[in-house]
Parts: structure tokens; C-alpha cells; sequence
């Protein structure tokens, strides 16, 4: 690794943390709801008819599938999701937005879009947005 690639891999790490840090302790002070729980939400709010197989669910997040699962239990005790059979394979599963859930995504996702404007996009300028957005599309090619 170049000294160049070292110091960006060290300042993305940094800055993702903080980030994350930010949104974490603004979502659990406003909404009692840990990130990664409104990254499974929003998710399934996005999917059609509010729910996706789990499989499909632990490839757009950043958990193992044991940590999705484990998460899953906790939303589904909290009655925000439930889990549903798939019809076309016994062994499938999804896990479905109920309307406490979709409340729940709808009250907090004002706070989360606030969090990403203070702490990331009022930091740059109109120029800097059109990069970062130039860069953050290359970053989330699927083909990569």
C-alpha cells in the first residue's frame, strides 16, 4: 500500500467512525434506535411490499448473517418487523416492515437525513458535493 492509499484508508476509517458514532448516538437519543437497526428499516421500507429474504436483507447490510438474525429477534420483539415463510422455499425466509415498524422508519429517517447533512454534506461546498458524489457512485458499483 502507497503512502498516499495508507493516509486515505486511515482518514476514511476515521471519518466513518465519527459518522457513524454521530448518527448512532442521534438515532438512540431521539428514537431509542441504533443504526444499524435503521439501516435494516430502511432497507425494508425501500423494498417492494416492505420486506426481503433474509439472505438478500444481510447482503445490503453490514452484518454477518448470525448478527442480522440476532437483530432481526430484537425488531421483531420491539414488533417493528416480522419474519414470514417463503411460499417457494421452505427453508426461506423474510423479514417484513410492519406498520410500527414503517412509524418507526418515518420518525426517525428526518433525524438520520439531518445527521448526514451536518456531519457530512455541510462540510463541502458545491463543487466538493459533485465529486463526492462522482466518487461515492464508483464506490457503490455493485461490479466492483
Amino acid at each position: 500500500m502507497s503512502a498516499a492509499e495508507l493516509a486515505v484508508w486511515r482518514t476514511m476509517l476515521r471519518a466513518q467512525v465519527q459518522i457513524s458514532r454521530r448518527l448512532q448516538a442521534d438515532l438512540l437519543a431521539d428514537h431509542d434506535l441504533a443504526l444499524a437497526s435503521y439501516d435494516v428499516l430502511m432497507h425494508l421500507g425501500e423494498a417492494p411490499g416492505g420486506r426481503l429474504r433474509m439472505n438478500d436483507l444481510a447482503d445490503r447490510v453490514l452484518l454477518s448473517r448470525s448478527g442480522l438474525t440476532r437483530l432481526i429477534d430484537r425488531l421483531q420483539r420491539d414488533g417493528l418487523v416480522v419474519r414470514q415463510s417463503c411460499t417457494s422455499d421452505a427453508r426461506g425466509l423474510f423479514a417484513a416492515l410492519t406498520p410500527a415498524g414503517r412509524a418507526r422508519l418515518a420518525d426517525a429517517t428526518p433525524t438520520y437525513r439531518d445527521g448526514v447533512r451536518e456531519y457530512v454534506l455541510s462540510r463541502l461546498d458545491e463543487p466538493d458535493l459533485r465529486i463526492f458524489g462522482s466518487i461515492l457512485d464508483k464506490l457503490a458499483d455493485e461490479a466492483v
